[in-house]
């Protein structure tokens, strides 16, 4: 094979990207194995023009290929030698610009799974935010081996079964002539690359599913049944592979005196009819602290307050919302002699009718024998 790449590609050394991808889809087409009869020679040259492509596409690769050639690199000849191989998706790739399928390759370690928990909050941590620790059991990358699954001083090696293409190619004859389809390498799990040394902690698999404690910065403002997703903070890859992301599922206990309404929070003021008759000057208790109320003369049940600002943040905005304090009048269910005379004395001043006084026992036993 000529060690020049560019000169494979028939595209000069200042060649723009899109010069190079524009040379490789009209050189595939030209020597594509599926159009020309299975030829050994444009098949030979394909697999040039593919090795070619794929380190000059990569700005890292032709950086290292201009200042080292092919050996900087590690450009191979073939499929067994860290080379390409090109199947019936990459015959569509040249003609339709990769509309269809696309090039495979090694695929490299899976990334991990994501992982759920659940976490309960008070409504003062929902409503001001809070640092909560979890506590799980997942996979974390392994120590010994730091999530290669190989043995210590060992290295991954090229998968016998795919010859480090990640996937399997058989071909099959249809009516339309000899088609080529491609699937994950079993063996090597679509990564290209096979462990021969498995680490003994890991087995290769390059983690361990140990306890693990999590700190979830938990937003102001959020809501029951509201989930959070922690990007990358979920269980490990195998053999290095990328975690997956942690999602965090939020429940919020009940308050004793408050009730959350979107933004605003709601409290029931079961307020005396002595206050709510003649007014009231008052000490209400708010997440923020203590704050003054103002019952004015004459307030009914049903009437409402607001204290500015003493709600719950806005979780995707600004500000936050309000406490609203609800009245309910309390009628006393019982009143002493001197307290029952004195709300009697109060009807007869305003001119009221009332239950007469209720008599005495003996009394009324009196009464029944008349």
């Amino acid at each position: 094979m000529p060690s020049d790449f560019y000169a494979v590609l028939e595209v000069d050394r200042n060649a723009t990207d899109d010069e190079i991808k524009k040379a490789y889809r009209r050189l595939a087409r030209q020597y594509h194995p599926d159009t020309n009869d299975g030829d050994p020679a444009a098949e030979a040259r394909f697999k040039e023009i593919g090795v070619a492509y794929e380190t000059l596409r990569d700005p890292e690769k032709r950086r290292r290929y201009d200042m080292y050639g092919a050996e900087g690199v590690g450009a191979g000849g073939g499929p067994g030698a860290g080379g390409f191989d090109f199947g019936v998706s990459d015959l569509f790739d040249a003609f339709f610009g990769g509309g269809f399928g696309g090039g495979r390759g090694p695929g490299g370690p899976p990334r991990g799974p994501d992982a759920e928990v659940h976490v309960i909050l008070d409504l003062e941590e929902a409503v001001f935010g809070v640092a909560k620790p979890v506590e799980l059991r997942m996979p974390v990358e392994c120590e010994r081996c730091s999530g290669s699954g190989c043995e210590p001083g060992t290295h991954p090696s090229t998968c016998r079964t795919c010859g480090g293409g990640g996937e399997v190619r058989t071909v099959r004859r249809t009516i339309l002539g000899q088609m080529m389809t491609a699937t994950p390498c079993a063996a090597c799990r679509g990564t290209g690359r096979e462990i021969l040394s498995p680490c003994r902690d890991c087995r290769g698999d390059g983690r361990v599913t140990l306890p693990a404690t999590v700190e979830v910065q938990v937003p102001a403002g959020i809501d029951d049944g509201q989930r959070l997703r922690l990007a990358g903070r979920g269980p490990a890859g195998p053999r290095g592979g990328e975690p997956g992301d942690l999602y965090v599922s939020i429940a919020v206990r009940p308050h004793p005196r408050f009730e959350r309404d979107g933004d605003d929070l709601l409290h029931v003021l079961r307020l005396p009819m002595t206050q709510a008759a003649l007014g009231a000057h008052l000490r209400i208790e708010t997440l923020d602290g203590g704050e003054d109320l103002l019952i004015p003369t004459g307030t009914q049940t049903g009437r409402l307050f607001k204290l500015r600002g003493r709600g719950v943040p806005a979780l995707r905005g600004r500000g936050r919302g309000d406490l609203v304090v609800s009245v309910e009048v309390v009628v006393p269910e019982k009143l002493s002699a001197e307290e029952a005379q004195l709300v009697r004395r109060l009807a007869e001043l305003r001119g009221e009718d009332v239950a007469p006084r209720e008599e005495g026992f003996f009394s009324r036993i009196k009464s029944a024998f008349q």
